[in-house]
């Protein structure tokens, strides 16, 4: 098959192409500019020309393949309601271009706000919906595209992607713990978050492309939750710096943007998504990635 891919040249969507590859397709990549087109073309992946704001580059790829896995975003937190909008708009594209074909739509959705405080499973629907929701309420419009004959899966990530050269959530709280020389979690640490290998999410995202049925929702979780004092005391022994408790209401001026995420008490399950693609993870876990320096470590003495 020929697989478009956005995001192609990304965190995750460069290992995605990489098993795409692997299992005997021709993956097309959206690049954005020079930089992306040439590192798309040194990973055996077609570069095409275009960007999220451009939907008519978009429509030409996604009418030429026989499939698409839709995971770039616009992650901005200035201007989260643009982003948002920008994924509607991109998410009704594909559903118009791909509509009656039953060609596979695979496209990148999260696990956090599922079911806060519990631990939520592919059976819960995203409580957003809407042009006005978080991500455009992208994931129950594209969901509904099952009954336009489309093959729609959402691929929900956990909200740590994590493996060496990572630069997303991890590598953000490890890089304040190294700023401000304590490592802090938010109040009693018991929040949760779920986590997946980098190498582990593209495997699950291959085997959703071949088997995930239409309308279904995926899991690339590897651990179902860990706890934000086992996340920081491991930041903090490969840094070698203190670990402290950051109260709840001081969790923005430590963390900054992010303070808002790390305090989230989200445990996820993948056990139907393993079950039903015979999908296991394998590769290292969180805290054993930290533990590897991905994320930081010791500054030699002086």
């Amino acid at each position: 098959m020929r697989i478009f891919i956005t995001g192609a040249s990304g965190w995750i969507g460069s290992a995605v192409s990489q098993e795409i590859i692997a299992a005997g397709h021709e993956v097309v990549g959206l690049a954005r500019n020079d930089e992306s087109f040439a590192k798309l073309q040194a990973a055996g992946v077609t570069p095409h020309r275009g960007n999220l704001d451009d939907l008519d580059s978009m429509r030409e790829a996604a009418t030429a393949a026989d499939g698409v896995i839709h995971l770039a975003y616009k992650h901005d937190f200035s201007d989260m309601a643009g982003a948002g909008a920008t994924e509607r708009a991109t998410i009704e594209m594909f559903g118009d271009t791909l509509a009656g074909s039953d060609r596979p739509f695979l496209f990148a959705s999260g696990v956090a706000g599922l079911a806060p405080g519990r631990l939520a499973s592919e059976d819960d629907a995203v409580p957003f919906s809407g042009p006005e929701a978080p991500r455009g309420g992208a994931e129950a419009l594209a969901l509904s595209y099952a009954d336009r004959g489309i093959r729609s899966v959402a691929l929900r990530f956990s909200p740590t992607v994590h493996g060496e050269g990572d630069h997303g959530f991890m590598q953000v709280i490890s890089g304040i713990a190294g700023e401000k020389g304590v490592s802090g979690y938010v109040g009693d640490g018991s929040s949760r978050w779920p986590a997946v290998n980098r190498l582990d999410a593209a495997r699950m995202v291959a085997l959703a492309l071949a088997k995930a049925p239409a309308g279904s929702r995926v899991h690339a979780v590897g651990e179902e939750g860990i706890s934000s004092l086992e996340i920081a005391a491991a930041i903090g022994d490969a840094r070698g710096i203190p670990l402290v408790s950051i109260p709840p209401e001081d969790a923005a001026a430590h963390f900054g943007w992010i303070g808002m995420f790390f305090g989230l008490d989200v445990p996820t399950s993948s056990a139907r998504t393993q079950d039903l693609l015979g999908w296991t993870p394998t590769h290292p876990g969180l805290v054993d990635d930290i533990k590897s320096g991905f994320y930081g470590s010791r500054r030699p003495a002086q």
